[in-house]
């Protein structure tokens, strides 16, 4: 029996998805695995998949009553589709994955139990992670590498693996940050601009399990500087109340 999509929860996990059909059922399972025990609903937001990916979804609800499917009528990229499982989410906190695979859900805890520590400062509101040991081809790794070297030195934001898609973010100051195409891969920045603090943790990477990557590395590298100049704008721009109290 499905859930309601009234019901309460702590946590919602959210996974964009195009054209993965062949790792949306082992994905899932394994996140079942990872977050069993936590109250939790879980949203794939499939941006326009031309593949069968909503259809093997469709099943997969029968025997995973926490699974919601929110679908786009036109394909509107990663970081829209993260907004609209965000704006839709129940839960506080966002547990926030690709759906190519290559991320491994059961470092989630991990990343929960360092964002919720009674020790963590009182303005961390984002973990991240930082992949080991990649298992990327040397042009996908040399092109990362000299991605995240320029954009550390510009935007100063302490993220040496930007595009890393496994990170937990409280649901409400998500909501918070401008949004624009791209902007999953500068979260950190934008989460410091509003004066909160990120940290990362090591995570796991592997091969994907099925499927090809949407992205190349010169796309990257083309919207990349466009990207940059914006962020640094955006940086510029802003202006800190410090801490607010009512009167």
């Amino acid at each position: 029996m499905r859930h309601s999509f009234d019901d309460i929860c702590d946590i919602s996990i959210v996974v964009p998805i195009f054209n993965e059909a062949g790792n949306i059922k082992t994905l899932l399972d394994e996140i079942a695995t990872a977050l069993d025990g936590e109250n939790y609903e879980l949203i794939v937001v499939n941006d326009n998949s031309t593949d069968n990916g909503l259809d093997i979804l469709r099943e997969l609800q029968e025997t995973i009553p926490r699974l919601r499917i929110l679908s786009h009528a036109n394909n509107a990229g990663q970081s829209r589709a993260i907004r609209t499982g965000a704006l839709s989410a129940k839960g506080d906190v966002l547990c926030l994955l690709d759906g190519d695979g290559q991320n491994v859900p059961a470092d989630f805890p991990k990343l929960l139990t360092h964002l919720r520590r009674e020790s963590a400062d009182k303005k961390l509101v984002m973990v991240g992670g930082v992949r080991q040991k990649r298992q990327d081809t040397a042009s996908k790794l040399w092109a990362s590498k000299l991605a995240n070297a320029i954009r550390g030195r510009i935007l100063g934001d302490g993220t040496t693996d930007t595009g890393c898609g496994i990170k937990v973010i409280k649901r409400e100051i998500f909501l918070r940050l401008p949004f624009f195409d791209h902007q999953h891969r500068y979260m950190p920045a934008l989460v410091l601009r509003e004066g909160f603090l990120v940290e990362f943790l090591p995570v796991q990477h592997r091969q994907r399990l099925a499927g090809a990557s949407k992205y190349s590395n010169f796309g990257r590298l083309l919207v990349s500087f466009r990207d940059l100049l914006g962020m640094k704008w955006l940086q510029a721009r802003s202006r800190l109340p410090g801490d607010i109290s009512e009167n």
